[in-house]
């Protein structure tokens, strides 16, 4: 599930793939583009919050969001791909023809499947308004912390999905985090002092930067499995061993997963 580190990695990986190349050929299927990003060169691909961006020297900017099912691929000229191309919603081929020193040129091709956003922008004025990016370098604790206090009758996990308030924290690291911090999913912010709220963030942070290299995401260490809670509805707590809960809230009826005894949940 796409979630802050998820988009960070895709990021990374389209930076190393792509900047410093031309747009040779700009294919998409997505009804959300207008227009082409053929002969821009790539400037920086970068992560803010969940969303992400390839942007060119130009001043124009690729806006994806990858929702529950997007990903961005990195593939080489006839390398298959892994997805059918009916899944595509943008395809880049980048090469460096022409720009290169007396380097012999290269070519490559990032695709973007199943994409629940996608379109050309101009600046950063287009994007929503966003919260602290945990995995940004420059990340503010403290207004971290101070967005989620405004919010203080609102579930704490359903603050911790508004993306407004921080972002990067999608299902899986919410339900985590809570457990591991020992907090009510289902208590208003308000309940909590401005200490726990520190610890939680924090903590964030430290896990998204940990799953930032490749392999499965991973909250635990140990026998039984990776995660603590997350998808374990029915199963025993490894902490006390109550049975795991699920139970969804807020408006889009997002899940949530907790261990009853453990985080105090009535």
């Amino acid at each position: 599930m796409p979630e802050g580190d998820t988009v960070h990695r895709a990021a990374r990986r389209l930076h190393a793939a792509l900047v410093g190349r031309r747009v040779l050929r700009f294919v998409f299927q997505h009804p959300g583009i207008e227009g082409t990003l053929e002969g821009g060169v790539v400037a920086d691909v970068r992560a803010r919050g969940k969303h992400l961006l390839i942007d060119l020297s130009d001043g124009r900017s690729l806006h994806s969001h990858l929702r529950m099912r997007g990903s961005w691929h990195v593939y080489a000229p006839g390398e298959p791909w892994r997805h059918p191309p009916t899944r595509m919603s943008v395809a880049i081929l980048a090469t460096t023809e022409g720009l290169s020193d007396g380097a012999p040129p290269t070519r490559t091709i990032a695709v973007g499947f199943d994409l629940a956003t996608a379109r050309i922008v101009r600046g950063d004025g287009a994007l929503p308004a966003l919260g602290p990016d945990l995995l940004e370098a420059a990340f503010d604790v403290d207004e971290a912390v101070r967005r989620l206090r405004s919010e203080s009758a609102c579930p704490l996990g359903v603050a911790l999905m508004r993306q407004a308030l921080v972002s990067g924290i999608g299902n899986v690291y919410k339900s985590e985090l809570l457990f591991l911090e020992r907090l009510d999913p289902f208590g208003p912010v308000g309940a909590h002092d401005e200490a726990a709220l520190r610890a939680l963030i924090e903590r964030g942070r430290v896990l998204l930067a940990r799953n930032l290299g490749p392999g499965p995401r991973v909250t635990r260490r140990g026998e039984g499995g990776r995660l603590w809670v997350y998808r374990r509805s029915g199963e025993p707590c490894f902490v006390c061993g109550e049975l795991v809960r699920m139970r969804r809230q807020g408006e889009d009826g997002r899940s949530t997963y907790f261990c009853p005894s453990c985080q105090g949940v009535r």
